[in-house]
């Protein structure tokens, strides 16, 4: 069993779904891991990494799950313990949402940041909610992360999910226009940020008319 992998990276592989593939040389042996899109992006072509690792048996493969942090691997195996939540779901759930932002979601029964991984509806978040908030009850304050400063920031960045909602923006619209908002400035701020970022896509509100 894999548990950690010290290598180069050799090819960094975008992929869809919020995942890629990265190929880590070790001991000359190439090892291919299954990361999020942000360590994809992240990671440098030829340069010495390390890596925490899942080893994912199926009946028909051995997958290997890379990731940067042990954080990041803890959440990735809490989510796939949960009913109906598979790697892909799980992947998609950390490409969107860091292990703190996951942890303040759940314990805040937050659905709307739930709703902006993609392929996630309301429905589906309300059932992860219910499925996962048990797994992820923090052991102290600093794994659930809710010092004051990322509470505050947490709070203002789901005011503003709430307000380009109500807007007519798509789940994936908010998902896009929020990405690279700011968490330190003001609700209002980053409102009129993502509604800029949404306008120089030209893409129509959903439900609005012509």
């Amino acid at each position: 069993m894999i548990g950690s992998l010290r290598g180069v990276v050799l090819e960094a592989l975008p992929g869809a779904g919020g995942q890629g593939d990265l190929l880590v040389e070790v001991g000359g042996v190439g090892y291919r891991l299954t990361v999020t899109a942000a360590t994809v992006a992240g990671a440098g072509v030829g340069e010495p990494s390390f890596f925490h690792v899942h080893t994912h048996v199926r009946e028909d493969a051995i997958v290997l799950y890379g990731f940067t942090t042990r954080e990041e691997r803890r959440c990735f195996e809490a989510l796939i313990a949960a009913h109906g939540v598979g790697p892909a779901l799980a992947l998609a759930v950390l490409s969107v949402l860091s292990p703190v932002g996951l942890r303040q979601a759940l314990a805040g029964g937050d659905l709307d940041a739930l709703t902006t991984v993609p392929g996630v509806g309301r429905k589906t978040a309300a059932r992860l909610l219910i499925e996962l908030k048990p797994r992820f009850e923090p052991a102290d304050e600093h794994v659930l992360g809710v010092a004051d400063g990322q509470s505050h920031h947490a709070a203002v960045r789901s005011e503003v999910r709430a307000a380009l909602a109500g807007l007519g923006y798509a789940p994936d619209e908010v998902r896009e226009a929020i990405a690279d908002l700011d968490p330190g400035a003001n609700a209002e701020a980053q409102v009129r940020a993502a509604l800029r970022s949404l306008a120089s896509r030209n893409r129509p509100r959903v439900g609005a008319g012509p």
